[in-house]
């Protein structure tokens, strides 16, 4: 028969697969002869095969948990049932990874009509014996038979006000029998069946219970924020009570061996006399800060300091410690690496490597890189949270932060209050390039539309904006200036807050506090840059995202997206006459104009990022986007323009594309017109012979032509660029140092990597594109339907936030190893948005890749992922 339950003593630490984090964790405590009261641990593996197996608890399991019943028994003189020494026992959830209160608990379980009397008698309390039966009722109810718990807590108000008692502890014997007997009844009204009295059966119900909790739907909701697999299951840990209820010589509590808001090294925590853990979770009561524990019980107060200390030492991490005070006995109930600001995380790493409790590696490995973002964008504060009224909290988070601001409905709307000092914030059905003016100038941005690689998304994530996109529960209508949501509607200038971090929306103004870089910050990313191998750099081409990129030390830049340099309007008007013309003179003097434009643009890059790897992607988007759609700004265009409006409007639907994803855009546009890509790689090459000129500054730009998926369009394009290139160098007599390489964003590019590697001088994946193009979803409109099947099950995760590592994974495998096959040594990174996911770097990494790029405020997220995933692979 295989092993399904294991006694405290027979695990460690290390089994948390098999034991659960709380059930290591008690082996653990027991096996360093700490107090611990004496029980046993039901392993996830009893857990998963009872829910994939028709949910059917099979005699084995039955047979094997009264073996150790029987045995917890005989260690502890007591049974279910014994008018001398009545056993009573706990039953706790506990799976591999902590999900503290996400999970069910039953406390006081063997309880019924006659043992609390054989209780009252064994403890001369009558007060307390029904206390823990009143108790057991309401839980056993909630957790096992599914009553909702306000009709345990509804009457238990309801007495208590009748009766004027103001706590529980107050209640006396005879009023506790009284609530007994009428939570007894609940039982009969809202289940039509009675409590069950024998204990054994009370606790196959309650290890039933806890086993289905594992798929209650709060359990859910946090595996899917805390990526944690669903395919773990829970152990269930059976412990005898030790009781905290038992008088004011007794009581609960939690506390921190370190401040979790602040990593201060200092006890944190609070307690409550004469009460189960329950209350403390609960707040029915307010605690006691663990500091008076100092005062009331002096002894006891140096003996958990003493535990505590022990405790962070042999795990080497910051400490949550649950405990039980019965009649001036302590007992530790669990023990758990505690939860903790970022901030605080940070602090604590850093703290507990000075003090020789970690090695720098523990440290890195100890912190999620994610949190990082906590640290480096405003936050809401928890309390002002609690009050404020909701709008939404479907949108997608896809640039962490929080803002609050005036709702605006167009850009220039945006722009105008912005100039007279107003906060704003941005809400569009979904934004475009034209909209940057906007953007720029707004304190977050909130689109209906759109998912994490949207425009809104991108765009967001490079200036550190807070942004929530695909809030498909608000109806926008920009028209009327007006937002609709379920509960309500919102006009121009109502104030709203963004919660860019989790992707909920709030009516009004909401509290913020900043979150600033500091020194432990600091050494943390010195640390992850030393372990690191993989370069970070970032996606940035303006002026103050290049400097917050170098702020956070990254490597280079790993992509300009010149298309985002054409939408001022100045420039615009040229690249509509490029464009819009049928005539080569006038599309050559346009050009001619915009590669003055591009000069400056790129010795602005080029100056700002002062030498360091800058890889340009020459112009990407359909053209069509360039070319207004509405008829009073088709009208405006043409005047501008000085040409008719019916041409203008002929050329725009012959420009238009039923698919423009897939149309005439990258380096298919160089193709019809290579006048476009020459004129950019000659203002590229203008922009660095200046600079070198002017102040001796060395740029070796890396020139990349977007979505190629044949060799002959690459061989094409830079022969053509390389010519003209070459004959700028010759008539200037200069030395420039420069590369053409290639985006990988087709799934055929990926298949053919060793013949394209033949002509390009680099490879960078563009995840974005490559994901779109694999699975066949337009990333713009996948957001109405990703989160589904991801609540589903059809993906784990939704592949635009984290790399599909079978599908679009398996293409970049196939590609890097052609490439290295062709030409070991060549540069090969990436710089879609996937560049700045934990996840995915570590995929990147595995395979070898030289660099990955992200959004500016993502730098520091990717060179902590990255730190940790090269420890693990000299570990492994």
């Amino acid at each position: 028969m295989t092993k399904r339950v294991y006694s405290f003593k027979e695990g460690n630490a290390e089994m948390k697969g098999l034991l659960g984090g709380k059930g290591a964790n008690l082996a653990e405590m027991t096996r360093l002869g700490l107090p611990v009261p004496n029980g046993f641990t039901i392993s996830t593996e009893a857990c998963m095969d009872y829910l994939n197996n028709g949910r059917q608890f099979t005699d084995e399991l039955k047979e094997e948990i009264e073996a150790y019943l029987k045995q917890l028994e005989e260690e502890s003189g007591k049974a279910f049932n014994s008018k001398e020494n009545m056993m009573l026992l706990s039953v706790r959830s506990g799976s591999k990874f902590s999900m503290p209160g996400m999970m069910d608990t039953v406390l006081n379980l063997g309880l019924n009509d006659e043992n609390v009397k054989h209780l009252a008698e064994i403890t001369e309390d009558e007060t307390f014996a029904y206390d823990c039966y009143r108790r057991l009722l309401q839980m056993f109810g909630d957790v096992v038979y599914g009553i909702d718990t306000s009709h345990f807590e509804n009457f238990l108000e309801f007495y208590k006000r009748k009766h004027r008692v103001q706590l529980d502890s107050d209640l006396t014997a005879e009023q506790l029998k009284e609530i007994v007997h009428e939570y007894k009844r609940i039982y009969l009204e809202i289940k039509k069946q009675e409590f069950p009295q024998d204990p054994k059966e009370q606790l196959f119900a309650a290890v039933i219970a806890v086993f289905s909790s594992w798929n209650n739907e709060r359990a859910k909701v946090y595996r899917k924020l805390h990526n944690i697999a669903d395919d773990l299951g829970t152990a269930v840990n059976i412990q005898l009570m030790v009781f905290g209820n038992s008088g004011n010589q007794s009581g609960t509590g939690v506390a921190f061996t370190r401040n979790p808001s602040t990593g201060e090294n200092k006890l944190f925590g609070e307690y409550l006399i004469n009460a189960q853990g329950e209350d403390v979770v609960a707040g029915i009561r307010t605690p006691s800060p663990i500091s008076e524990l100092k005062e009331s019980m002096p002894e006891i107060y140096q003996e958990f300091l003493e535990m505590g200390e022990l405790l962070e030492k042999h795990y080497g991490d910051m400490q949550d410690i649950e405990f039980t005070i019965e009649n001036q006995k302590l007992y530790l109930l669990q023990t758990r690496n505690g939860k903790r600001t970022a901030h605080a995380a940070f602090k604590i790493a850093v703290d507990l490597v000075e003090e020789g409790l970690k090695t720098k590696e523990g440290a890195i490995l100890s912190l999620d890189p994610q949190s990082v973002n906590q640290l480096l964008h405003p936050v809401f504060v928890e309390e002002a949270l609690k009050t404020a009224d909701k709008i939404s909290s479907v949108g997608l988070p896809a640039s962490p932060g929080s803002a609050t601001g005036k709702i605006c409905f167009d850009a220039g709307t945006a722009k105008e209050w912005s100039d007279r000092g107003e906060k704003v914030i941005l809400v569009r059905q979904e934004t475009s390039p034209e909209d940057i003016g906007g953007m720029v100038v707004s304190e977050a941005i909130v689109t209906s539309r759109g998912g994490m690689t949207s425009h809104a998304a991108v765009v967001a994530r490079g200036m550190g904006t807070c942004c929530v996109a695909g809030c498909s529960e608000l109806e926008i209508d920009e028209f009327l200036k007006i937002v609709k949501y379920p509960n309500g509607e919102l006009h121009e200038g109502d104030v709203i807050s963004v919660d860019g971090t989790n992707g909920d929306l709030y009516v009004g103004e909401v509290e913020l506090t900043l979150s600033e870089k500091n020194e432990d910050f600091e050494t943390i990313m010195a640390w992850s840059k030393e372990f690191s191998r993989l370069a970070i750099r970032m996606n940035a081409e303006t002026k103050s995202d290049i400097k917050t990129g170098i702020a956070f030390d990254a490597s280079g830049i790993g992509l300009v997206r010149t298309e985002h340099m054409f939408f001022a309007p100045e420039r615009l008007i040229e690249m509509r006459r490029f464009i819009i013309s049928q005539k080569s003179e006038e599309r050559t003097k346009a050009l001619e104009t915009i590669l003055a434009y591009q000069i400056d643009d790129f010795k602005e890059i080029f100056s700002t990022i002062e030498g360091k790897s800058t890889v340009i992607r020459l112009l990407d988007p359909p053209l069509h986007e360039f070319v207004p759609s509405k008829q009073q700004d088709v009208e405006r265009v043409a005047t501008e323009m000085g040409i008719s409006y019916e041409f203008l409007n002929g050329r725009i639907n012959e420009l238009h594309e039923i698919n423009p994803m897939l149309g005439h855009r990258g380096c298919r546009l160089a193709v019809t017109y290579p006048e476009l890509y020459i004129m950019q790689a000659e203002a590229i090459i203008r922009s660095a012979i200046a600079l070198k000129n002017e102040n001796g500054l060395d740029v070796a730009p890396e020139i990349m032509i977007p979505l190629v998926g044949m060799d002959g369009e690459l061989r094409l394009l830079k022969e053509k660029i390389e010519a003209h290139i070459e004959q700028i160098i010759a008539t200037e007599k200069a030395t420039v140092s420069y590369t053409v390489g290639t985006m990988i964003e087709l799934p055929r590019a990926c298949l053919i990597a060793d013949d394209l590697a033949k002509e390009a001088d680099f490879f960078s994946f563009g995840t974005n594109d490559l994901t779109q193009m694999t699975f066949g979803f337009s990333r713009d409109d996948a957001a109405k339907y990703i989160n589904q099947y991801v609540a589903g099950g059809i993906l784990p995760v939704d592949p635009f936030q984290t790399l599909d590592v079978s599908g679009v994974g398996e293409l970049i495998r196939i590609a890097v190893e052609k490439t290295r096959q062709t030409k070991p040594n060549m540069k090969i990174g990436v710089c879609g948005e996937l560049g700045g996911d934990p996840l995915s770097i570590e995929f990147f990494d595995q395979l070898g890749l030289d660099y990955v790029s992200c959004s500016p405020y993502r730098v520091p997220v990717a060179y902590l992922a990255a730190a940790q995933s090269a420890i693990r692979l000299k570990n492994k």
